[in-house]
């Protein structure tokens, strides 16, 4: 079955809120295996609207409205849709005593023009609002399934959660299920020629190479009756993959380099400092998202002038004054003062230039040195990073935990 997702609302075209509705629903679509094959954003407008289902209902059995079910003039989306289907509008009683209730309950007067979020197209069936006020709206016409939902995302989801996709389960028998695999250390083009007899032979499942910010992604997808047996055609294909470039696999699906460390830390029992300057506290930031990670990582210091990387770190005055703050002297001078200040297992420091100013030819921006401290052995990795100021803190956090990573590893090994 291919399904389309349609949302209504001139806010979305001006960018004054994201388009979450169509990502949160695929994803519910993909796991009881129907097919997105187009979103469409469309403004709120009578005309518009009705070109964008007039194409719809050409190309798809279902198609998913979101927004523009609201109280005022501009909110047009279920009138378009009756007109559309020549269908008259009918008072919901229910739906009716719903918004009355929500409004009574709040203490907040109902108004008149809420009457209209009551009436839905004839032979519909209404879908309650447990969020708010507008219930959503559920029909089939001329073989076509038409769903209406609320815009905000609370309101939302729970009908889709709820009604929506048990509703549409039933006429299914199959599920979409993805594998994504995450590697470090390889650019795209590299990974899609180390794989590209697998990808120009793919059927089912499908790869997908992606490429992120330091980091590329494939994305294997399967079509079978149920999840188990998508994972089956799923797993000789992901095999093959590890066994070609498996020594840059770093994760799978919604695992995040941070993580990654955080198990590390935990598995063989080390502690953790950091000593950041262009990055401004984002590495320990990161860290301290992660739950439990108090066990393992000791403190982090922002040491932003030369002046603090001496008092904090102990980074000699000489060395900053003949090889400068951001030098693979000073990362490594960093990372040991952090280690033995914190008396952590391991310490790692970050120093760079972020830009948009204080490049030179010598030392452009995008420069960063990060460095690594343990009692056994001590290392630094230069960086050149592209990209604005926030681009360049990324990428280099991103690759210090990465580093920690390969550190880690190795001494589990």
């Amino acid at each position: 079955m291919k399904a389309e997702i349609i949302a209504v609302g001139t806010e979305l075209l001006l960018g004054q809120i994201a388009n979450t509705n169509a990502q949160i629903i695929s994803r519910a679509l993909q796991e009881i295996g129907i097919d997105v094959y187009f979103h469409t954003c469309v403004g709120d407008n009578r005309e518009r609207l009705l070109d964008v289902l007039e194409a719809g209902f050409k190309r798809s059995d279902i198609i998913i409205l979101t927004g523009g079910l609201g109280p005022t003039k501009d909110d047009l989306t279920k009138e378009t849709v009756a007109s559309y289907l020549k269908l008259p509008l009918q008072l919901d009683e229910h739906s009716l005593n719903q918004i009355k209730s929500y409004f009574a309950k709040r203490g907040r007067p109902y108004t008149e023009n809420n009457y209209k979020q009551a009436l839905v197209p004839e032979g519909a069936l209404a879908i309650e609002n447990k969020k708010g006020t507008a219930p959503g709206i559920l029909l089939n016409k001329d073989g076509k399934t038409i769903i209406m939902l609320p815009g905000p995302p609370r309101e939302m989801e729970p009908m889709l959660k709820d009604v929506v996709i048990p509703y549409l389960s039933k006429m299914c028998n199959s599920t979409i299920f993805s594998r994504v695999m995450k590697f470090y250390g390889i650019g795209e083009s590299a990974l899609e020629e180390k794989l590209e007899d697998l990808i120009s032979k793919q059927t089912n499942p499908t790869i997908a190479p992606l490429a992120k910010r330091g980091e590329v992604t494939i994305r294997l997808t399967a079509k079978a009756e149920n999840r188990m047996a998508a994972e089956k055609i799923i797993k000789p294909v992901e095999e093959e993959i590890t066994k070609r470039v498996g020594n840059f696999l770093y994760g799978f699906d919604d695992d995040t380099v941070e993580e990654m460390v955080a198990r590390l830390l935990a598995k063989l029992n080390k502690t953790i400092a950091v000593a950041e300057s262009c990055t401004g506290g984002l590495m320990a930031h990161k860290l301290t998202n992660i739950p439990g990670i108090s066990k393992f990582f000791e403190r982090g210091i922002v040491s932003y002038s030369n002046n603090s990387k001496e008092v904090l770190l102990k980074v000699k005055h000489d060395t900053i004054k003949k090889f400068g703050a951001v030098s693979e002297e000073t990362a490594k001078e960093m990372a040991e003062g952090i280690r033995i200040s914190a008396g952590t297992d391991i310490g790692v420091s970050i120093t760079g230039i972020a830009g948009p100013d204080g490049g030179t030819p010598l030392k452009p921006v995008g420069l960063v040195y990060i460095g690594y401290s343990d009692s056994n052995k001590c290392c630094v990795e230069k960086h050149i990073f592209s990209g604005g100021r926030t681009d360049i803190k990324e990428q280099s956090v991103n690759s210090a935990f990465h580093l920690v990573r390969k550190m880690l590893q190795s001494m589990g090994d």
